[in-house]
């Protein structure tokens, strides 16, 4: 039995080590608020990192993720380059909302309906809020599923070394 959970364990490190370094796919569908349709090819900073965060308007650990980031935003952009957009997973029933909602946070993130949840699959999100971190190489090189007060330090730190061209 013991074997059985240490070989689960292994299996499980190494689909982590696999996800990391992994690239967005790039041919997946989305909108934009304004209902044009892009394909996930679109999410690019020039070289810099981007922080991806699939969220929702009725999860509300997202929206105290995405309004925590918010205070802090401009002064993390102006010190990393760092890009952060917002993937909503809202279906065609709340999808109209969105756009409401971010307005009314007075986001200023890139922000995108993934309304099939056709993207959110392909990153096997399961869970909202899930934040990933993307060098400037387009890579997947960090990931978190959650989002508890002060969470904000840690994921300002992470893309300051990536950033900097340091491994996280």
């Amino acid at each position: 039995m013991k074997k059985f959970f240490l070989m689960i364990a292994a299996t499980m490190l190494v689909g982590v080590a696999a996800a990391q370094n992994a690239k967005i796919p790039e041919n997946i569908t989305i909108k934009t608020l304004d209902g044009k349709t892009v394909e996930t090819s679109v999410i690019k900073n020039d070289g810099k990192p981007i922080i991806l965060s699939f969220w929702a308007t009725w999860c509300k650990p997202c929206n105290r993720e995405l309004n925590t980031i918010k205070e802090v935003y401009e002064e993390w952009q102006e010190e990393t380059g760092v890009k952060l957009v917002a993937i909503s997973i809202d279906d065609s029933k709340s999808a109209a909302r969105v756009k409401p909602h971010v307005d009314g946070n007075e986001w200023e993130y890139e922000v995108y309906l993934d309304q099939n949840q056709d993207f959110k699959r392909a990153m096997n999100v399961v869970n909202v809020p899930h934040t990933f971190i993307i060098n400037g190489e387009g890579e997947i090189v960090w990931q978190h599923t959650s989002f508890v007060e002060g969470g904000e330090e840690e994921l300002i730190e992470l893309v300051r070394k990536v950033a900097n061209g340091e491994e996280i």
